[in-house]
C-alpha cells in the first residue's frame, strides 16, 4: 500500500501550535511534529471509537499493554511484565516525575548537553541542580562525554537522564557506548531515566536501537524507560506514553509522586496508541525512506552553505545545525527574518546552533533550503 507523504495539508489556519507560532510569511520547522497525515489504521480506529459515542473514564488499557509486551519481545528480545508498565499522558511528564521521585532537593541530576529542553527544565522546575555532560562530535556522530564529569561529582548525584536516539544530535548509541553509560551509572550508584521516544525512527539501515534496560539485569533494575508512538506516527496531540519500570520500589516511588498531579490518559489517545503500535508498521516502513531522502538533501545543502555545518543524524527527523561560523549574533532570529522558523539552539544549551525539523513534504524542504541559501548569501 502506498502512502502519499507529498500531500500538502494546510495546517496554518488549524489548531496547530507548530503552524501558529509565526506569521504567515514564516515556514515553521521547529517543534518535533511532522506535517504528514497519520496512518490510516489510526484514523480508522479513532473513527470507530468516536462512533461509539460515549467518552467516559477509561480503564487500564489491556490491549495496549499486550501490544507493548509483544513489541518489546519481538523487536528487542526484552521480556517485560504487565505490572512494569505505567501509562502516562506524555514523555515529558515521565521526565519530570523521574526527577521528583528519585532525587531530593539537595541531590543532583546528570544530563547531556545539548539536549531536548525538558531534560533541563525538569530539574529546574523541581529546583534540583543538574550537571551537564557535553556531547562531542566524533566521526560524524554526537556522543556523550560522561568521563569529563568525574572530577565534578560530589556524591549527591542520583539520576542519570539519557536520550537514545539522541535529540537533537540524532545519534543511535551502540552497545559499547551504552555499556559505558551503564558502567558510569553503576560506579556512581545512579538511577537511569532513558528517553527512547525516537527509537523507531532509524534512518541508517545498519543502525540498531538498543533499549538501555536490555543491557543487563542490573541495567533493567536501575532504569526507567520512556516510550511513546507520538513522534513515530505523528500523533503528538494525542498524548499517550508509557514508562517501563521493572524495579517494584522505583515503580512505587514513581507512582506515588504521580498521584493527584499527573492525570490518566484519555480514551482517544489510548485508541490511537494501540492502533499505531499494532497496525502502523507498513506506514512506518514507507515513512523512513522518505525521511532519509529529506535528511540527505538537507545535509548536502547545509554543508555547502558557508558558515553552516550539519552532521548526518542516524535517527529522528531533526537536524542539528552548527551556525558558529555564520557571522550573525543570533542565528535563530537571523533565519526567522528570512522566513524560517527553527528551534533555537539556546533551548538545547547551544546558542550558535539551530534545530531543523525535516519531517515535512519535500516541496516544503526545498523551499526552506532556498530561503536558507538566500539568507546566507545576503551576508557574504
Amino acid at each position: 500500500m502506498a502512502f502519499n507523504f507529498d500531500e500538502g495539508i494546510d495546517r496554518r489556519h488549524s489548531d496547530s501550535s507548530k503552524w501558529n507560532k509565526f506569521g504567515d510569511e514564516v515556514l515553521p520547522m521547529w517543534v518535533a511534529d511532522m506535517d504528514f497525515r497519520s496512518p490510516p489504521c489510526i484514523l480508522d480506529a479513532l473513527h470507530q471509537r468516536v462512533e461509539h459515542g460515549v467518552f467516559g473514564y477509561g480503564v487500564r488499557p489491556r490491549e495496549l499493554i499486550e501490544v507493548v509486551i509483544e513489541r518489546m519481545a519481538s523487536r528487542y528480545q526484552w521480556q517485560i511484565k504487565p505490572e512494569w508498565i505505567v501509562i502516562l499522558p506524555g514523555v515529558v511528564a515521565g521526565l519530570n516525575l523521574s526527577v521528583r521521585a528519585f532525587t531530593s532537593p539537595n541531590e543532583s541530576t546528570i544530563a547531556p548537553t545539548p539536549i531536548y529542553p525538558p531534560f533541563r527544565k525538569s530539574s529546574a522546575f523541581a529546583q534540583r541542580p543538574q550537571l551537564n555532560a557535553p556531547l562531542r562530535l566524533e566521526n560524524g556522530r554526537w556522543v556523550i562525554d560522561l568521563p569529563s564529569l568525574e572530577p565534578l561529582l560530589t556524591g549527591k548525584e542520583k539520576l542519570l537522564m539519557l536520550c537514545n536516539p539522541q535529540n537533537p544530535g540524532g545519534t543511535v548509541y551502540r552497545r559499547d557506548e551504552l555499556q559505558q553509560q551503564l558502567e558510569f551509572a553503576q560506579r556512581h550508584d545512579l538511577i537511569v531515566c532513558s528517553d527512547e521516544i525516537h527509537g523507531d525512527l532509524l534512518l541508517e539501515p545498519d543502525a540498531k536501537h538498543i533499549p538501555f534496560a536490555t543491557l543487563s539485569a542490573d541495567a533493567e533494575q536501575r532504569s526507567i524507560t520512556l516510550l511513546s508512538p507520538s513522534k513515530t506516527f505523528n500523533i503528538a496531540g494525542l498524548g499517550a506514553s508509557l514508562a517501563i519500570i521493572p524495579d517494584p520500589q522505583l515503580r512505587k516511588q514513581f507512582n506515588t509522586t504521580r498521584d493527584g498531579i499527573v492525570p490518566s490518559v484519555d480514551v482517544l489517545a489510548l485508541t490511537a496508541a494501540t492502533a499505531a503500535w499494532r497496525d502502523g508498521e507498513s506506514w512506518l516502513q514507507e515513512l523512513l525512506p522518505y525521511l532519509r531522502c529529506n535528511r540527505d538533501r538537507l545535509v548536502s545543502a547545509i554543508n555547502n552553505m558557508p558558515g553552516l555545518t550539519m552532521a548526518t543524524p542516524q535517527a529522528t527527523y531533526l537536524g542539528w545545525v552548527d551556525a558558529t561560523a555564520l557571522p550573525v549574533d543570533n542565528p535563530t532570529l537571523f533565519f526567522q527574518k528570512a522566513g524560517l522558523g527553527f528551534s533555537p539552539g539556546t533551548d538545547f544549551g547551544e546558542a550558535k546552533f539551530v534545530r531543523i525539523n525535516f519531517g515535512c513534504t519535500s516541496a516544503n524542504l526545498e523551499e526552506a533550503i532556498k530561503r536558507m541559501k538566500a539568507a546566507v548569501q545576503s551576508i557574504r
